[in-house]
C-alpha cells in the first residue's frame, strides 16, 4: 500500500500572475507558502484485476479510459503501464473549492503515488510540471502554476514564471523569528462559501488573452506587490506586509465582480475593525478562506467567532509532496 500526502497552500503575494495568459507575455512572480493541511492518496493493487476509485464518488471499471474523474483518468493515461489495475482512495484535511489549491495538491499526490507504484523517480519540479501539464494542457483548465509548484516543493517559496514556460523556484530567506511570527499572526477563517477556481479565473484568463488594458495593468500592480512581499518577509517587516495584503485584496476585487460578495466584504471590514492590520481572500476568489494578519489574535478570533466563521489553525510545511508509507 502506498500513501502520499501533498500540502495545501496560502498565496502570500503576486497571485494571479502565474497564469500562462499573463506570464507568457509579461513574466509572473508569486510568493506562496505550503501549510500543514494535506490531500492524501492511498493506492494499492486491486484484488480482482479491476480499477476502483473512491473520492466523493465511487467508481469501478476495467479500463482507464472509462474513469469519470478527469484528473485520475488523465494522470493514469499519461504515466501509462504498469498502472493498470489498482484501487485508489483520496481524502483531505480541508474540502475542495476553499481557495487553498486542493485540486493541484490532489494532482501532485496522485502523480507521486503512481510514480511510486511504477518505481519511477520524479523530482519535485518534474512532478509540478507534470501536474501543470495534466491540468492546464490536457484538461484545459484556466488556472496558473503556483499551486502545483508550491504543493510539490513546499516551504515559503518565490516563483518566477518565465515567458518560455520555465519556472524558477527559490526558498525565501526568512529568519526563524519572522517565520514564527508569521505562523502566530496569520489567521485563517472559513467563509462557508465554496466555488470552482476555474469559473472565477475564466474572466481573468480571457481578458489577459485579449490584452485587456485594465486587466494587464491590474496584474502588473499585483506582480509588484509580489516583489514587495518578498522584500518585507525577508527583512522581517511584517506590519508593512500586512498593508500589502489590503492592496492585494483591492486589486483582486477589481479583476472580477465575482471575487467577493456583501457577506465577505462585511467580514473583511469586521476583521480590520477588530485588530487585523491587513487581510485578503485566499485563492481565486468568490469564497474559501479570509486570511488576516494581526497582533491581537484574541480580539480577532472573538469577532470572527461571533460572525460564525470557523478558524483553521496551521503551521508551514517544508516537505512538499511526499510518500508517507
Amino acid at each position: 500500500m502506498i500513501i502520499v500526502r501533498s500540502p495545501l497552500r496560502i498565496s502570500l503575494g503576486g497571485g494571479g500572475t502565474d497564469l500562462p495568459s499573463y506570464y507568457r507575455k509579461h513574466e509572473g512572480f508569486v510568493v506562496s507558502a505550503a501549510i500543514d493541511k494535506y490531500v492524501y492518496i492511498v493506492l494499492h493493487d486491486a484484488f480482482m484485476g479491476e480499477i476502483i476509485v473512491k473520492y466523493s464518488q465511487f467508481e469501478k471499471t476495467e479500463c482507464i479510459d472509462d474513469i469519470k474523474h478527469p484528473i485520475i483518468r488523465e494522470a493514469a493515461k499519461f504515466l501509462g503501464s504498469p498502472v493498470k489495475n489498482f484501487e485508489l482512495a483520496s481524502m483531505a484535511d480541508i474540502p475542495s473549492g476553499t481557495g487553498l489549491g486542493s485540486s493541484s495538491s490532489f494532482t501532485c499526490a496522485l502523480l507521486k503515488a503512481f510514480h511510486t507504484y511504477n518505481r519511477t523517480f520524479v523530482s519535485p519540479s518534474e512532478l509540478a510540471e507534470e501536474a501543470c501539464h495534466i491540468e492546464i494542457d490536457l484538461l484545459k483548465e484556466p488556472i496558473g502554476k503556483q499551486d502545483q509548484y508550491i504543493s510539490s516543493i513546499g516551504g515559503i517559496t518565490r516563483f518566477t514564471f518565465c515567458k518560455d514556460d520555465r519556472v524558477v523556484a527559490k526558498k525565501l530567506n526568512i529568519s526563524k523569528e519572522t517565520l514564527y511570527e508569521l505562523e502566530d499572526n496569520l489567521l485563517l477563517f472559513f467563509t462557508g462559501f465554496t466555488r470552482s477556481a476555474s469559473d472565477i479565473l475564466k474572466t481573468q484568463d480571457t481578458k489577459s488573452k485579449d490584452n485587456d488594458t485594465g486587466m494587464i495593468e491590474n496584474l502588473h500592480h499585483v506582480k509588484n506587490l509580489g516583489y514587495q512581499t518578498k522584500v518585507f518577509l525577508e527583512s522581517g517587516n511584517l506590519d508593512d506586509y500586512a498593508s500589502l495584503m489590503n492592496n492585494h485584496w483591492e486589486y483582486k476585487k477589481a479583476r472580477s465582480p465575482d471575487m467577493s460578495n456583501p457577506k465577505i466584504n462585511k467580514w473583511y471590514d469586521t476583521g480590520l475593525a477588530n485588530g487585523a492590520l491587513g487581510g485578503k481572500l485566499i485563492g481565486a476568489g468568490g469564497g474559501g478562506f479570509l486570511m488576516f494578519y494581526t497582533h491581537n489574535q484574541k480580539k480577532l478570533r472573538k469577532a470572527m467567532a461571533k460572525e460564525g466563521l470557523q478558524e483553521i489553525r496551521f503551521k508551514f510545511d517544508f516537505e512538499g509532496t511526499k510518500v508517507v508509507t
